[in-house]
C-alpha cells in the first residue's frame, strides 16, 4: 500500500520547466559582449570600404545578397518566420534600412572612430530615451551613474578625435540618424517579444527582396571595378556577421536582459572600435582618447554590476521564446 505521504508524481514538471535565471542572464551577458565584438568589426569593415572600390550602395547589395541567402537557410532549417506585416516594417526600417545605409554613407565622410562614438555610443542614451517614452522604463541611480560615466568617456573619444577630421559633419549627422534607427528597433522588439531567431530571419530574408531590384535598376555602381577578394570579404561580413550574426546575438541579448543593459554593454563598440582603427586604418589615438576608452569601459562595467540578476533577467521574461 503506498505511503500517503509521498509526493505527487507530477511536482517534478513544474520544477524542470522553470526557468534558470542566472542562466538565462549570462547567456545574455556573453550575446551583449560578442554584438561588441561584431559591430567594432561593421565600423572598421565600413571604413575600409569606403577606401575601397564601393559606392555606398554596393556595400548594402553585398549586405542584402549575403543576408538572403542566409536567410534562405534559415528558413530550410526553422521555418518562414511568421511576423504581421506592421512587425516587419518597423523592424526592418529600423535594422535593415536606416542603420545600416546611413552608416555606409557616412562612412565617406568621417572615420571609424566617428562612427563609434555617434553610431554606437549614442545608442545607450537614445535608446533609454525612447524606452522611457514607449514603454515607461525608469532610470535608476546605477544607471544613471553608468549612463554618465559612458558619456564623460565619449566626450573625450570625441574630443580626441573630431578636431582632427573637421568636415566629418555629415558623417556625423548620418552616423546619429543610424543610432536613432537601431534605438527604435531596440525598443520595437523589446515592445512586441519578437523572438530572436523569428527576427534574425525576418530581416535577413525580406529586406534584400525589396532592395536588391531596386539596386540592380536604379542605383549606381562601381562593384564590377572592385577586386574579388574585397568582394568576398565584404559579402560575407555585411551579409552573413553583421546581420544574422549580430542581429541574433543582439535579440537574444535584449530578450535575456532587456534594451537598457545590452546597449549599456554595446557601449564598449565606441572604444573597441577606436582601438582596432589605429594599427588597422591609421587613424590613432591621443591620451584623450584612450582616457575616453577606459572611462567608456568603467561606466559599462558599472552597467552591467548595477543591475542585479532578479532585474536582469526579470526584463527578459519570455526568454523560452527567445531562441526562437
Amino acid at each position: 500500500m503506498p505511503s500517503e505521504s509521498a509526493p505527487p508524481p507530477v511536482a517534478a514538471t513544474p520544477v524542470a520547466a522553470l526557468p534558470v535565471p542566472g542562466r538565462e542572464r549570462a547567456i545574455g551577458l556573453a550575446c551583449a559582449f560578442a554584438v561588441v565584438v561584431v559591430w567594432a568589426g561593421f565600423a572598421l569593415s565600413g571604413r575600409l570600404s569606403a577606401r575601397q572600390s564601393f559606392t555606398p550602395w554596393d556595400v548594402g547589395a553585398l549586405r542584402y545578397m549575403g543576408s538572403l541567402l542566409a536567410g534562405l537557410l534559415l528558413a530550410a532549417r526553422f521555418g518562414w518566420p511568421r511576423l504581421p506585416p506592421r512587425q516587419v516594417l518597423g523592424l526592418a526600417a529600423g535594422a535593415a534600412f536606416g542603420f545600416p545605409l546611413c552608416a555606409y554613407w557616412a562612412f565617406r565622410y568621417a572615420p571609424a572612430a566617428h562612427a563609434g562614438v555617434l553610431l554606437t555610443g549614442t545608442l545607450p542614451f537614445l535608446t533609454a530615451l525612447l524606452a522611457a517614452l514607449v514603454l515607461g522604463e525608469g532610470f535608476s541611480r546605477a544607471r544613471l551613474l553608468s549612463l554618465g560615466v559612458v558619456a564623460a568617456g565619449i566626450a573625450l573619444l570625441a574630443g580626441d578625435t573630431f578636431a582632427a577630421w573637421p568636415g566629418a559633419w555629415r558623417g556625423d549627422l548620418l552616423f546619429l540618424a543610424g543610432s536613432f534607427s537601431w534605438a527604435v528597433f531596440t525598443v520595437l522588439l523589446r515592445r512586441w517579444r519578437v523572438p530572436a531567431l523569428t527576427a534574425t530571419t525576418a530581416l535577413a530574408l525580406y529586406p534584400p527582396l525589396l532592395y536588391l531590384p531596386l539596386w540592380w535598376l536604379f542605383l549606381p555602381s562601381s562593384l564590377g571595378e572592385a577586386p574579388a577578394g574585397a568582394i568576398a570579404y565584404q559579402f560575407v561580413y555585411q551579409g552573413f556577421i553583421a546581420v544574422v550574426v549580430a542581429g541574433f546575438l543582439f535579440a537574444r541579448a535584449v530578450v535575456a536582459l532587456g534594451g537598457a543593459l545590452t546597449t549599456t554593454i554595446t557601449a564598449l563598440t565606441p572604444a573597441l572600435s577606436a582601438l582596432g582603427a589605429w594599427p588597422l586604418l591609421g587613424e590613432p589615438l591621443g591620451l584623450a582618447g584612450l582616457a575616453g576608452v577606459a572611462m567608456v569601459s568603467l561606466g559599462m562595467a558599472l552597467g552591467v554590476l548595477g543591475q542585479g540578476t532578479g532585474q536582469g533577467t526579470g526584463q527578459g521574461t519570455g526568454q523560452g521564446r527567445g531562441t526562437r
